[in-house]
């Protein structure tokens, strides 16, 4: 059984890393994901679901709640419950924006003035002609150590949490790293400034660390902010497709047309849709006639024509016509509805490349502490011995300082989900419905693309594609007049091609006596006094060069006969989907492998394979060894993608590293694969795979400047270079670039809102 939370109280990739520690440990939870980007958690229990208190009861004493995420409704979307519950949720988000923004109204412009004035004072003792320092030292000192009492115990107050839940837990965050980092240069500064005898005794200088706790508080709460807000930008795909739903729907009941809200919409609903509307449910057109824009769904501007027996989706809009439709799959049941689950859970995922920053997140914290106070001993004890404990002091508490600030986690843990949530919602722009983190990882590495045939390459239905008379007495339009009209009798899929082929070309069917059908032979009927006769050719007939050309190419060919004499021929086919060799181009642009994997005979998959552009084929395989043909290819070193739409599918999609289904394809095909394609388009599969790779290289640039800041930056905090450069890192400069290394991965993974597929 699984669940999903909201989760209170998580900063950083280090709280993350403590829930999913502590609840792993708890009886009964089986799997903890935890998802500091989305600020979400899914829980799957090994059999019955501990209730949300238990949880708590858990987490609670380390600084963390959880929410459940309530129930869907009939009428609600996915991962919100119901519209006030989405509603609220988005207001609590605000709300506690407006709050930080609130502080920090306060706190940068004080931190920014403090900085300058730091700079100030530093240039007028390097540089002779800068001026002096206007205020006097003594006075402002007196003025930072109030406005420093102010920002550590109530805008600091979150970080002194952080203390006491370490000291209570044994658990550290980065609120536990800036508190100890901020209180110690505070207490220190206090001390030698109320107690003057203290700084005698030690023989130290006067030198405080107010303005250096003042700004480095400001600019962390700037940082937070300003990541906060970010983040809240990754999750608008979500937002948007929301959006997409109606809020009303015009039902007709008891012959009388009321507006009801779309929650209330029920199956078998007759659901009126005036021109401009929007639809609110899915559902079949009984009445009327209409052009519907479905951009939402296909991502085609041109609106699609629409008339009784078709269907339609919830979130089109109706361009023009008025229509009566009869409602089929509503609430959570909806195709909008569907997408926005599959969206939602493949956000809250995890690649597996974000295993390595939760490993070390797991541990960075502890390991920070312990670098930090073994920096400021080894600066009090070899320090005091080279330069005297009056000037090491003020080296082992700046180093403890820097140190704890610079080695925030918190770029290490938005480094992947950010990119993620971002990369699937674009992909969801473009019809590319991604299951999870995983499939879009694995992606990025694929070598080799495996196309089914029927309904993937092909439209999945038969079309006539050749004409042939066989006297000189009957032209093509009476020749497919006459065989349409005696094939309107029939329910074959064959002879439905040949009447679509006859309405398409309006031509007017005869009236037909006498019809009989002869099981997997043909049909015959009476058009006046002649019988004519529609029938798979004879053994002898497929040696006619006609027939046998066509047959070589894949083709199902029909003899037409009228009196016991052949009149002629018609051909049916699958026909290739007009973007297919398109698609299989951009392919092999990509640099990779495509194969096609059919049912059908040689002679018809090679015929079609050439006429899309793939050099190998493999054919006449039956459903069962299709997951086999995959597996061959793995153990032959490829990595493979399968995509296909049916049944037969399935077991192949599951089994190659990444399944790809056509959403017109089978329920079950889409469920076993880990990338859907709206309306089935084929060109999607290179978009996908460009997604991916896009995806992939932002988390790659992302981790590394994540790990990048902390390599420099905690030798360089520590006074590691000192010795040897002379070069010493301020913690102002510290908690700068802090604040930079989390904006900065969050905003390259908005970059791929721009990306172009």
């Amino acid at each position: 059984m699984n669940r999903s939370y909201t989760v209170k109280g998580m900063h950083c990739a280090s709280c993350a890393a403590i829930i999913t520690k502590k609840l792993s440990t708890v009886e009964g939870i089986k799997l903890v994901n935890v998802n500091l980007a989305t600020e979400k958690a899914a829980v799957e229990f090994e059999n019955n679901a501990l209730s949300t208190d238990a949880i708590n009861e858990v987490i609670e004493k380390y600084g963390f709640t959880f929410a459940a995420e309530p129930a869907e409704e009939s009428g609600g979307l996915p991962g919100t419950g119901s519209k006030a519950r989405t509603r609220l949720l988005k207001k609590e988000k605000h709300e506690e924006l407006l709050q930080q923004l609130h502080k920090v109204h306060f706190a940068f412009p004080s931190a920014l003035l403090v900085f300058i004035l730091m700079m100030w004072d530093t240039c007028s003792m390097f540089f002779p002609f800068f001026p002096r320092f206007p205020i006097p030292m003594g006075l402002f000192n007196t003025l930072t150590m109030v406005l420093a009492t102010y920002m550590v115990f109530w805008i600091g107050a979150p970080f002194l949490r952080g203390i006491t839940m370490y000291i209570k837990t044994g658990t550290a965050s980065m609120d536990t790293l800036i508190g100890i980092g901020t209180l110690t240069a505070y207490s220190y500064s206090a001390v030698i400034t109320l107690f003057p005898t203290v700084k005698d005794l030690l023989n130290i200088k006067s030198y405080t660390y107010f303005d250096v706790t003042i700004v480095v508080i400001g600019f962390v709460l700037l940082g937070k902010y300003l990541e906060a807000r970010s983040k809240m930008k990754t999750g608008e795909a979500i937002e948007k497709l929301i959006g997409l739903q109606a809020k009303f729907a015009l039902v007709i009941r008891d012959g009388k047309e009321i507006e009801i809200p779309v929650e209330e919409v029920r199956t078998g609903d007759s659901v009126r849709v005036k021109p401009g509307g929007k639809l609110p449910v899915d559902g079949i057109i009984t009445e009327g006639y209409s052009s519907i824009d479905e951009s939402m769904v296909t991502g085609e501007s041109i609106p699609v024509d629409k008339a009784a027996g078709d269907n339609v989706i919830g979130g089109t809009i109706n361009k023009q016509g008025s229509f009566t439709f009869s409602a089929l799959n509503v609430g959570s049941e909806t195709l909008l509805a569907r997408i926005i689950r599959m969206v939602e859970d493949a956000q809250g995922s995890k690649a597996p490349i974000q295993n390595i920053a939760d490993k070390i997140a797991g541990v960075f914290v502890p390991a920070v502490l312990m670098i930090a106070v073994a920096t400021c001993v080894i600066w009090l004890t070899v320090g005091s011995f080279f330069l005297g404990f009056s000037i090491a002091l003020p080296f082992g508490i700046s180093s403890l300082i820097g140190i704890l600030v610079i080695a925030c986690p918190c770029a290490l843990g938005l480094a992947t989900p950010t990119a993620i949530i971002v990369g699937i919602g674009k992909g969801a722009e473009y019809g590319i419905l991604i299951r999870n983190a995983e499939s879009l990882e694995k992606l990025s590495s694929i070598d080799t693309v495996v196309f089914d045939k029927t309904g993937t390459l092909t439209t999945g239905t038969p079309q006539v594609t050749n004409i042939v008379t066989l006297d000189n007495e009957t032209d093509l339009t009476s020749l497919l007049q006459m065989a349409a009209s005696v094939e309107s009798r029939s329910e074959h899929p064959l002879a439905q091609a040949i009447v679509d082929k006859a309405l398409q070309q309006k031509i007017i069917l005869l009236d037909i006596k006498g019809f009989e059908a002869f099981e997997g032979i043909g049909v015959s009927a009476f058009i006046d006094t002649d019988v004519f006769r529609i029938r798979k050719p004879s053994e002898s007939e497929s040696c006619i060069p006609e027939v046998k050309e066509l047959q070589e190419e894949g083709k199902t060919v029909v003899m037409i006969e009228k009196n016991n004499n052949c009149t002629g021929l018609i051909a049916l086919s699958d026909t290739i989907k007009d973007d297919a060799r398109k698609a299989v181009e951009a392919l092999h642009q990509k640099g990779l492998k495509v194969i096609m994997l059919t049912g059908d005979n040689l002679s018809a998959a090679r015929f079609m394979a050439k006429k899309v552009g793939i050099e190998e084929f493999i054919a006449e395989v039956l459903p069962q060894e299709k997951a086999s043909r995959i597996k061959e290819l793995q153990a032959a070193g490829r990595k493979v993608v399968m995509a296909g739409d049916g049944i037969n599918d399935a077991p192949a999609l599951a089994q190659a590293d990444v399944g790809i289904a056509m959403a017109t394809g089978t329920d079950v095909a889409i469920e076993s694969a880990g990338i859907t394609l709206l309306k089935g388009d084929i060109n999607k599969v290179a978009q996908a795979i460009t997604l991916s790779r896009a995806t992939m290289r932002v988390i790659r640039q992302n981790l590394f400047w994540a790990f990048i800041y902390n390599i420099i930056g905690i030798p360089l905090a520590a006074g590691a270079f000192y010795p040897v450069w002379g070069i010493f890192l301020n913690p102002v400069f510290s908690g700068l670039a802090m604040a930079g290394s989390s904006v900065s991965v969050v905003s390259n993974s908005l970059r791929l809102k721009t990306k172009k597929l």
